[in-house]
């Protein structure tokens, strides 16, 4: 017997990654997640239908943080993840802020950021470590070389379980 027709037609989402620096540093978030771990990420999420890319971004941005940008320059990156496992397929653009303006504080109407901060560039490799891959692997290398042309990333993950059972490989 066939699976039913949505059993086979993956989630998809598209989502906006802000990289937001300032001279303290760049700008990162602690995410809680539905099963209580954390992780630093930078800033974005899910677009909406009808919103366009940066629209969507800049509205995650002030949700999750407070501040206000009114210019992007990008992307610096994209990324594209598989997860069949999981039913997932994720598009990100990640675009740099140029004008930024507002008071910095975790405000997130959906509960999943609970801090904001910029965060000097040395410490992002510790606390990028318990992100997904497909999160940190692309911000650490456009912070270590931010005159390279947009990169592009692609993964598949394979597994069901955040930690052993998950196999992220890089395409």
């Amino acid at each position: 017997m066939a699976p039913p027709p949505d059993a086979r037609t993956p989630r998809r989402w598209l989502v906006g990654g802000g990289i937001v620096t300032s001279e303290a540093g760049v700008l990162l978030v602690q995410n809680r997640r539905r099963d209580g771990r954390l992780d630093w990420s930078p800033p974005g999420g899910v677009i909406d239908p009808g919103e366009t890319l940066l629209g969507g971004l800049t509205r995650e941005v002030a949700e999750e943080t407070g501040l206000v940008v009114s210019a992007w320059e990008g992307p610096a990156y994209e990324i594209r993840a598989v997860a069949p496992d999981m039913g997932w397929e994720l598009t990100v653009e990640a675009h740099v802020a140029v004008e930024v303006s507002g008071a910095l504080g975790a405000e997130d109407p959906d509960g999943i950021v609970v801090d904001a901060r910029y965060l000097a560039v040395d410490e992002c490799p510790t606390l990028l470590d318990a992100a997904p891959r497909w999160v940190a692997e692309p911000l650490l290398d456009w912070l270590s070389d931010r005159a390279a042309a947009p990169r592009t990333y692609a993964y598949r993950v394979d597994g069901t379980l955040a930690g052993a059972d998950l196999r992220v490989t890089r395409l």
